[in-house]
Protein backbone atom coordinates (compact mmCIF):
# COMPACT_ATOMS: atom_id res chain seq x y z
CA UNK A 1 0.00 0.00 0.00
CA UNK A 2 2.86 2.49 0.68
CA UNK A 3 4.43 2.08 -3.04
CA UNK A 4 1.11 1.94 -4.36
CA UNK A 5 0.17 5.19 -2.38
CA UNK A 6 3.99 6.62 -3.00
CA UNK A 7 3.24 6.55 -6.68
CA UNK A 8 -0.04 8.23 -7.14
CA UNK A 9 0.75 10.59 -4.14
CA UNK A 10 3.87 11.75 -6.01
CA UNK A 11 2.41 12.67 -9.32
CA UNK A 12 -0.09 14.25 -7.57
CA UNK A 13 2.00 16.29 -5.19
CA UNK A 14 4.48 16.98 -8.55
CA UNK A 15 1.33 18.68 -10.06
CA UNK A 16 0.01 19.78 -7.44
CA UNK A 17 2.85 21.48 -5.57
CA UNK A 18 5.64 21.54 -7.81
CA UNK A 19 4.36 23.16 -11.39
CA UNK A 20 1.62 24.68 -9.06
CA UNK A 21 4.68 27.08 -7.19
CA UNK A 22 6.97 26.98 -10.13
CA UNK A 23 4.14 28.73 -12.51
CA UNK A 24 3.02 30.75 -9.57
CA UNK A 25 6.26 32.13 -8.92
CA UNK A 26 7.90 32.56 -12.55
CA UNK A 27 8.58 36.20 -13.24
CA UNK A 28 6.37 35.34 -16.78
CA UNK A 29 4.32 33.11 -18.02
CA UNK A 30 5.97 29.48 -18.80
CA UNK A 31 5.61 28.95 -22.54
CA UNK A 32 4.62 24.95 -23.40
CA UNK A 33 6.41 23.80 -26.49
CA UNK A 34 3.01 22.37 -28.77
CA UNK A 35 5.10 19.01 -29.69
CA UNK A 36 5.51 18.37 -26.24
CA UNK A 37 2.30 18.71 -25.13
CA UNK A 38 0.68 16.76 -27.71
CA UNK A 39 3.09 13.73 -26.65
CA UNK A 40 2.78 14.15 -22.75
CA UNK A 41 -1.09 14.02 -23.31
CA UNK A 42 -1.07 10.83 -25.13
CA UNK A 43 1.53 8.75 -23.50
CA UNK A 44 0.02 9.85 -20.08
CA UNK A 45 -3.68 9.16 -21.27
CA UNK A 46 -2.80 5.77 -22.32
CA UNK A 47 -0.60 4.95 -19.26
CA UNK A 48 -2.90 6.27 -16.51
CA UNK A 49 -6.04 4.94 -18.22
CA UNK A 50 -4.14 1.42 -18.17
CA UNK A 51 -3.26 1.39 -14.84
CA UNK A 52 -6.35 2.16 -13.65
CA UNK A 53 -8.44 -0.81 -15.56
CA UNK A 54 -5.29 -2.85 -14.15
CA UNK A 55 -6.32 -1.60 -10.58
CA UNK A 56 -10.70 -2.37 -10.89
CA UNK A 57 -10.20 -5.99 -10.10
CA UNK A 58 -8.59 -5.22 -6.98
CA UNK A 59 -5.28 -6.18 -7.64
CA UNK A 60 -2.19 -5.14 -10.20
CA UNK A 61 -0.30 -8.46 -11.12
CA UNK A 62 2.77 -9.71 -12.03
CA UNK A 63 1.82 -9.57 -15.45
CA UNK A 64 -0.09 -5.82 -15.86
CA UNK A 65 3.38 -4.69 -14.06
CA UNK A 66 5.50 -6.49 -16.28
CA UNK A 67 3.02 -4.85 -19.74
CA UNK A 68 4.06 -1.05 -17.22
CA UNK A 69 7.39 -1.81 -17.88
CA UNK A 70 7.54 -2.33 -21.18
CA UNK A 71 5.52 1.24 -21.61
CA UNK A 72 8.68 2.62 -19.67
CA UNK A 73 11.10 0.83 -22.25
CA UNK A 74 9.02 2.16 -24.97
CA UNK A 75 8.69 5.85 -23.01
CA UNK A 76 13.08 5.71 -23.25
CA UNK A 77 13.58 4.67 -27.03
CA UNK A 78 11.05 7.43 -27.49
CA UNK A 79 12.88 10.03 -25.51
CA UNK A 80 16.38 8.55 -27.54
CA UNK A 81 14.75 8.83 -30.80
CA UNK A 82 13.35 12.07 -30.16
CA UNK A 83 16.57 13.78 -29.17
CA UNK A 84 18.33 12.11 -32.29
CA UNK A 85 16.17 13.34 -34.30
CA UNK A 86 16.29 17.22 -32.73
CA UNK A 87 19.87 17.12 -33.17
CA UNK A 88 19.75 16.16 -37.40
CA UNK A 89 17.56 18.30 -37.16
CA UNK A 90 19.72 21.06 -35.34
CA UNK A 91 16.81 22.60 -33.52
CA UNK A 92 18.16 24.71 -30.51
CA UNK A 93 17.49 24.48 -26.89
CA UNK A 94 15.54 27.08 -25.60
CA UNK A 95 16.98 29.69 -23.22
CA UNK A 96 20.61 28.42 -24.30
CA UNK A 97 20.73 30.55 -27.80
CA UNK A 98 23.36 33.35 -25.49
CA UNK A 99 25.23 30.44 -23.58
CA UNK A 100 28.80 30.10 -24.95
CA UNK A 101 29.87 26.38 -26.08
CA UNK A 102 32.03 24.47 -24.75
CA UNK A 103 34.46 25.45 -28.13
CA UNK A 104 33.68 29.27 -27.56
CA UNK A 105 35.37 29.03 -24.43
CA UNK A 106 39.48 28.71 -23.72
CA UNK A 107 39.83 24.69 -23.00
CA UNK A 108 41.35 25.63 -19.53
CA UNK A 109 38.39 27.39 -18.95
CA UNK A 110 36.12 25.31 -20.10
CA UNK A 111 37.68 22.30 -18.16
CA UNK A 112 37.23 24.05 -15.14
CA UNK A 113 33.65 25.40 -15.74
CA UNK A 114 32.43 21.80 -16.61
CA UNK A 115 34.42 20.54 -13.73
CA UNK A 116 32.61 23.23 -11.19
CA UNK A 117 29.38 22.17 -12.57
CA UNK A 118 29.54 18.74 -12.34
CA UNK A 119 30.49 19.11 -8.74
CA UNK A 120 28.19 21.57 -8.01
CA UNK A 121 25.56 19.59 -9.68
CA UNK A 122 26.56 16.33 -7.96
CA UNK A 123 26.37 17.72 -4.14
CA UNK A 124 22.79 19.76 -4.67
CA UNK A 125 21.48 16.48 -6.00
CA UNK A 126 23.18 14.61 -2.83
CA UNK A 127 22.18 17.11 -0.57
CA UNK A 128 18.41 16.82 -1.92
CA UNK A 129 18.05 13.13 -1.82
CA UNK A 130 19.71 12.78 1.71
CA UNK A 131 17.21 15.74 2.99
CA UNK A 132 14.62 13.71 1.35
CA UNK A 133 15.29 10.09 3.01
CA UNK A 134 15.85 11.94 6.75
CA UNK A 135 12.15 14.21 6.49
CA UNK A 136 10.58 11.00 4.88
CA UNK A 137 11.78 8.54 7.79
CA UNK A 138 11.64 10.75 10.34
CA UNK A 139 7.58 11.90 9.16
CA UNK A 140 7.05 7.89 8.52
CA UNK A 141 7.52 7.03 12.16
CA UNK A 142 6.01 9.78 13.82
CA UNK A 143 3.02 8.97 11.41
CA UNK A 144 3.41 5.32 12.67
CA UNK A 145 3.60 5.79 16.49
CA UNK A 146 0.32 7.91 16.06
CA UNK A 147 -1.35 5.09 14.24
CA UNK A 148 -1.95 6.42 11.19
CA UNK A 149 -2.93 4.28 8.38
CA UNK A 150 0.12 3.00 5.54
CA UNK A 151 -2.21 4.30 2.56
CA UNK A 152 -2.00 8.13 4.05
CA UNK A 153 1.83 7.79 4.53
CA UNK A 154 2.01 6.65 1.44
CA UNK A 155 -0.15 9.56 -0.27
CA UNK A 156 1.01 12.34 1.25
CA UNK A 157 4.33 12.43 3.32
CA UNK A 158 6.13 9.77 1.84
CA UNK A 159 4.98 11.38 -1.80
CA UNK A 160 5.77 14.96 -0.16
CA UNK A 161 9.37 13.85 0.76
CA UNK A 162 9.93 11.82 -2.83
CA UNK A 163 9.10 14.74 -4.40
CA UNK A 164 11.53 17.23 -2.75
CA UNK A 165 13.53 17.10 -5.74
CA UNK A 166 10.77 18.07 -8.22
CA UNK A 167 9.79 20.64 -6.10
CA UNK A 168 13.43 21.94 -5.79
CA UNK A 169 14.08 21.64 -9.05
CA UNK A 170 10.69 23.26 -10.55
CA UNK A 171 10.86 26.19 -8.01
CA UNK A 172 14.71 26.62 -8.78
CA UNK A 173 14.31 26.33 -12.54
CA UNK A 174 10.74 28.88 -12.94
CA UNK A 175 12.46 31.62 -10.46
CA UNK A 176 15.48 31.53 -13.20
CA UNK A 177 13.68 31.80 -16.72
CA UNK A 178 14.11 27.90 -17.46
CA UNK A 179 10.37 27.09 -17.12
CA UNK A 180 10.92 24.92 -19.88
CA UNK A 181 12.94 22.72 -17.55
CA UNK A 182 10.52 22.57 -14.53
CA UNK A 183 8.03 21.15 -17.31
CA UNK A 184 9.55 18.63 -18.52
CA UNK A 185 10.93 17.75 -14.72
CA UNK A 186 7.01 17.27 -14.00
CA UNK A 187 6.00 15.27 -16.92
CA UNK A 188 8.78 13.03 -16.98
CA UNK A 189 8.18 12.37 -13.00
CA UNK A 190 4.41 11.76 -13.68
CA UNK A 191 5.57 9.09 -16.40
CA UNK A 192 8.07 7.23 -14.01
CA UNK A 193 6.16 7.51 -11.05
CA UNK A 194 3.68 5.08 -12.27
CA UNK A 195 5.76 3.04 -14.85
CA UNK A 196 8.56 2.55 -12.71
CA UNK A 197 7.37 2.61 -9.39
CA UNK A 198 4.00 0.53 -9.84
CA UNK A 199 5.56 -1.98 -12.89
CA UNK A 200 8.46 -2.73 -10.56
CA UNK A 201 6.67 -3.28 -7.35
CA UNK A 202 3.73 -5.31 -8.75
CA UNK A 203 6.24 -7.52 -10.53
CA UNK A 204 8.00 -8.00 -7.07
CA UNK A 205 5.10 -8.78 -5.49
CA UNK A 206 1.36 -8.23 -7.06
CA UNK A 207 -0.13 -4.65 -5.17
CA UNK A 208 -3.32 -5.52 -3.47
CA UNK A 209 -5.91 -2.66 -4.37
CA UNK A 210 -9.12 -1.11 -1.84
CA UNK A 211 -12.13 -0.13 -3.25
CA UNK A 212 -11.29 3.22 -1.65
CA UNK A 213 -8.09 3.82 -3.48
CA UNK A 214 -9.70 2.65 -7.10
CA UNK A 215 -12.69 4.74 -6.77
CA UNK A 216 -10.79 7.94 -4.64
CA UNK A 217 -7.28 7.78 -5.17
CA UNK A 218 -6.96 6.83 -9.12
CA UNK A 219 -9.71 9.25 -9.75
CA UNK A 220 -7.90 12.15 -8.20
CA UNK A 221 -4.68 11.32 -9.96
CA UNK A 222 -6.63 11.01 -13.31
CA UNK A 223 -8.70 14.94 -12.55
CA UNK A 224 -5.50 16.71 -11.27
CA UNK A 225 -3.20 15.60 -14.45
CA UNK A 226 -6.26 16.06 -16.88
CA UNK A 227 -6.66 19.39 -15.33
CA UNK A 228 -2.75 20.23 -15.85
CA UNK A 229 -2.86 19.18 -19.34
CA UNK A 230 -6.00 20.91 -20.00
CA UNK A 231 -4.31 24.13 -18.76
CA UNK A 232 -1.29 23.85 -20.17
CA UNK A 233 -3.78 23.61 -23.48
CA UNK A 234 -4.75 26.67 -23.23
CA UNK A 235 -2.82 29.13 -25.04
CA UNK A 236 0.04 26.71 -24.65
CA UNK A 237 1.06 28.57 -21.34
CA UNK A 238 0.79 28.19 -17.54
CA UNK A 239 1.34 31.12 -14.84
CA UNK A 240 -0.62 32.41 -11.58
CA UNK A 241 -4.04 30.99 -12.19
CA UNK A 242 -2.96 27.41 -13.11
CA UNK A 243 -0.81 27.27 -10.34
CA UNK A 244 -3.55 28.39 -7.89
CA UNK A 245 -6.05 25.99 -9.73
CA UNK A 246 -3.68 23.08 -9.15
CA UNK A 247 -2.80 24.21 -5.61
CA UNK A 248 -6.35 24.17 -4.86
CA UNK A 249 -6.86 20.66 -6.25
CA UNK A 250 -3.93 19.58 -4.15
CA UNK A 251 -5.94 20.67 -0.81
CA UNK A 252 -8.66 19.62 -1.36
CA UNK A 253 -7.35 16.08 -2.32
CA UNK A 254 -5.08 16.08 1.18
CA UNK A 255 -8.92 16.82 2.87
CA UNK A 256 -10.29 14.28 1.54
CA UNK A 257 -7.52 11.62 1.76
CA UNK A 258 -7.22 11.86 5.59
CA UNK A 259 -11.64 12.38 5.71
CA UNK A 260 -11.86 8.77 4.10
CA UNK A 261 -9.13 6.93 4.83
CA UNK A 262 -7.85 7.75 8.77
Amino acid sequence: EIALGNAVGSVICDDGIALALAAILAPTFIAINRRVWKAAAIFLSVIYICVYMFALNGTIARFEGAVLLVFLAGYFTFLILQELKNRNENIPIPGMSEIPTESELPEKTADASLARLFTIVILCLSGIVIASHFVVGSSVKLAQFMGVPEVIIGLTIIAIGTSLPEITTCIISARKGFGDIAVGNIIGADILNILWIIGASSVVNPIHVSSKEINFMFPAMIIVVATMLICMRIGYKIGTRTGLVLLGEYLIYIFLTIYLFY
